[in-house]
C-alpha cells in the first residue's frame, strides 16, 4: 500500500464494525502537482480510505490468518467535492465474511454530515500470509497494542 488513507482507528468490533479518522491536508503527497487551480479531494481517495479500514476489520476478524483484496465496489455515492484541510470520520460494517470472501459497506462523515458512502464492497481473500507480520503491521498502522501470541 503506497498511501495510508486513514490516520487512526477509534473503535473496532471484531466481525462487525470499525470507525477511524482521516485528515485530508493540502500537504499530503498525493496532492502535489495535481489540481493546481482548484484542489479538491477526489472520490477515489474516499473509496480507498473506506476500503483500507474495512480491510483491517476483515484481517482482525479472521485473527490475522488472511489478507483481503478489493474485488468489487458498487453503489458509491459522493455528496460533496471538498477542498483539503478537513477531518473525516469513517464508519464501516462487515455484512458477511468467510475464509474466501467478505462483503461490507462504509460511510464517511465530516462534521456529522455524510460526504460519501459505499453500499457494497466485496473482497476476495488470500491465505498466503504471515500472521505475525500482519499483527505487527496492524499495530503499527492502527496504534493499537495487541496481546502477544
Amino acid at each position: 500500500m503506497r498511501f495510508l488513507l486513514y490516520d487512526r482507528i477509534i473503535t473496532l468490533n471484531k466481525g462487525n464494525s470499525i470507525v477511524g479518522t482521516k485528515s485530508f491536508s493540502l500537504s499530503d503527497e498525493y496532492f502535489r502537482g495535481h489540481f493546481k487551480k482548484q484542489t479538491h479531494v477526489s472520490g477515489v481517495f474516499y473509496i480507498e480510505a473506506m476500503a483500507q479500514l474495512l480491510g483491517w476489520l476483515i484481517i482482525y476478524s479472521h485473527d490475522f490468518m488472511l489478507s483481503p483484496f478489493m474485488s468489487l465496489v458498487e453503489k458509491v455515492h459522493f455528496e460533496a467535492a471538498l477542498r483539503p484541510d478537513f477531518k473525516a470520520e469513517i464508519h464501516a460494517q462487515l455484512v458477511s465474511t468467510s475464509m474466501t470472501d467478505s462483503l461490507g459497506r462504509a460511510q464517511m462523515y465530516v462534521d456529522g454530515q455524510q460526504i460519501a458512502s459505499l453500499d457494497r464492497i466485496i473482497y476476495s481473500h488470500s491465505s498466503r500470509v504471515d500472521p505475525l507480520k500482519l499483527r505487527q503491521l496492524f499495530s503499527y498502522y492502527s496504534g493499537w497494542s495487541l496481546p502477544s501470541v
